[in-house]
């Protein structure tokens, strides 16, 4: 045979790309991704279903609200702990808002009626009937006290007087489900609604008798939508996409974020708190999806700043106006709530306790910090922590590789698989292995095999052979050690007998097979049978 057919032939038995090239994972976090790991979320309360919506109170200690079964419960911010339950639905509750003040809340439910509950009381003090079907969105201007507006699977959008428990206008465009909206930031008169026709609608009900004012396709049905801070951009999330538009320019897409892997079920406004020139720079939109990801997205880079995995679909995410805590809701009914340590926290609480016992806080004397100007700053050692203004030069570290790893460097191919096989590792072997494919030099350090180390190649394939993760580059290896290397096993008892036990494995791996295949069969009809029913 040619060297030039060799080769290819090689190629056609082993169409493996190799894996060998070490990877550094380490790596320096900026100071906004430590910010977002310092929410570290913890398993709260595991409520009776789906957690369908999740709200802050906008006033001091910022209590929030979460929608779950035919209850609302309102948790503390301070303690995470719930602090009361409201049970006055007769279907499951949605979409919990708190009025401006605090004082207010207003949730919808399945049933098609809207509920005005006073926090303090826990009673209802309106009921607002008017949807045909279930309302999935309720939501209080970011300052009126006085109004609300609503939207269901009745495709119309309601805006309410909540004093006199009737609608003023019956907002009609949506040709579907209406899922969500969201207040203007810019004037109580203003707000959106996203529907599952695909669209996002912007509306002003001083002109409502003209329909609409903007209409935005999404292009998938739409789950969540938020005004963001400055009142001219919208942020939408509908399929695995969340995307921002300029309303202010008509609609115009400005971006479009497409990192999750599964519907994105909710967002919410956050902020980091960290100190910047520029406060605008400052607000996040947080997104979370039934992939189970939370991510954090800088809509004045366009980049992603955060990730967070939870162990399961998240429905429902909210974040606190103090930016201190931040809670997110399961598709189970766990609820995940995370709170930050603050400095401010600590000295509060330390200055409080002073006061108590009839002394002011106690105040640390300042150290002395060390200039370029000292003798001593130069003497300082390698433990010693950087100030705030140095610059950190980090010296990236030596990766330490494996003796196969070295040989393969130095194009020793032979003692590489030598060196794999004597460190009994299979996954580093079958690596090697595939390496050597990729040089198109495996066949070649297979007939240079001593006789020795052949026992070590056939004791291996013997043991790894008929593994399901290894199986297809093994069998076809040992197809080719027996064929290249007849007279050597011809000569040895120790290899013929490698031989017989390898061929006794591939014959009972054979015969699972077949058993499996009469058993697949056997069950194809009989589910086939089930299906229809």
């Amino acid at each position: 045979m040619a060297v030039g057919d060799r080769s290819e032939a090689i190629v056609k038995t082993f169409a493996v790309k190799p894996k060998l090239k070490p990877t550094n994972k380490k790596s320096t976090s900026s100071p906004e991704s430590k910010y977002w790991k310092s929410f570290k979320p913890k398993q709260t309360q595991t409520l009776v279903s789906s957690i369908t919506s999740l709200a802050f109170s906008p006033t001091s200690p910022h209590d929030f609200a979460a929608t779950h079964s035919a209850t609302v419960a309102i948790f503390s911010s301070q303690t995470l702990e719930p602090k009361s339950t409201i049970n006055a639905f007769k279907d499951t509750a949605t979409s919990a808002s708190f009025r401006s003040d605090g004082h207010l809340l207003a949730a919808g439910s399945y049933s098609g009626q809207i509920q005005v509950f006073d926090v303090k009381k826990r009673s209802a003090v309106r009921r607002l009937n008017g949807h045909l079907r279930p309302v999935h969105f309720v939501s209080f201007p970011r300052v009126d006290k006085l109004h609300l507006f609503s939207g269901g699977d009745d495709s119309v959008v309601k805006y309410w007087d909540v004093l006199v428990e009737n609608s003023f206008d019956n907002l009609i465009g949506h040709k579907d489900y209406v899922r969500c909206g969201d207040g203007s930031p810019a004037s109580d008169a203003m707000f959106i609604t996203g529907s599952y026709d695909h669209t996002v609608r912007v509306w002003d009900v001083r002109v409502s008798k003209s329909g609409s004012m903007l209409t935005i396709n999404h292009g998938a049905p739409v789950e969540d939508v938020i005004y963001l801070p400055s009142g001219g951009l919208i942020a939408t999330a509908g399929g695995n996409s969340v995307k921002i538009w300029d309303v202010i320019g008509g609609g115009k897409l400005l971006h479009s974020m497409e990192s999750h892997n599964k519907t994105v079920t909710s967002l919410c406004v956050g902020k980091t708190g960290i100190d910047s020139v520029n406060s605008t720079n400052q607000y996040r939109i947080l997104s979370v999806s039934l992939d189970g990801y939370l991510k954090v997205f800088d809509y004045s880079t366009l980049k992603i700043t955060s990730s967070t995995r939870f162990p399961s679909s998240l429905m429902s995410v909210a974040f606190s106006p103090d930016c201190n805590t931040r809670v997110v809701g399961s598709a189970n009914g766990v609820l995940y709530a995370g709170k930050r340590k603050t400095n401010e926290n600590i000295e509060s609480v330390g200055s409080e306790w002073g006061k108590h016992i009839g002394f002011g806080a106690i105040e640390e004397p300042e150290k002395r910090v060390l200039r370029p100007s000292y003798f001593r700053y130069f003497h300082r050692g390698q433990n010693e922590k950087p100030a705030k203004g140095d610059y950190l030069i980090m010296r990236p570290k030596r990766l330490k590789l494996a003796e196969h790893d070295k040989l393969l460097k130095k194009f020793l191919h032979k003692e590489a698989l030598v060196s794999a096989l004597k460190a009994k590792n299979p996954e580093n072997v079958v690596a090697v292995m595939e390496e050597l494919v990729s040089r198109k030099k495996l066949l070649k350090c297979v007939s240079n095999l001593g006789v020795d180390e052949l026992g070590l190649l056939m004791g291996f394939l013997h043991k790894y052979c008929t593994m399901p993760r290894y199986a297809g580059v093994l069998i076809v290896l040992a197809k080719k050690v027996v064929e290249n290397r007849i007279d050597d096993i011809s000569g040895s008892a120790e290899l013929k007998g490698y031989v017989r036990n390898l061929k006794r494995l591939i014959v009972e791996e054979t015969r699972i097979q077949e058993s499996l295949q009469e058993i697949q069969g056997m069950i194809s009809p009989l589910l086939k049978i089930a299906g229809r029913r």
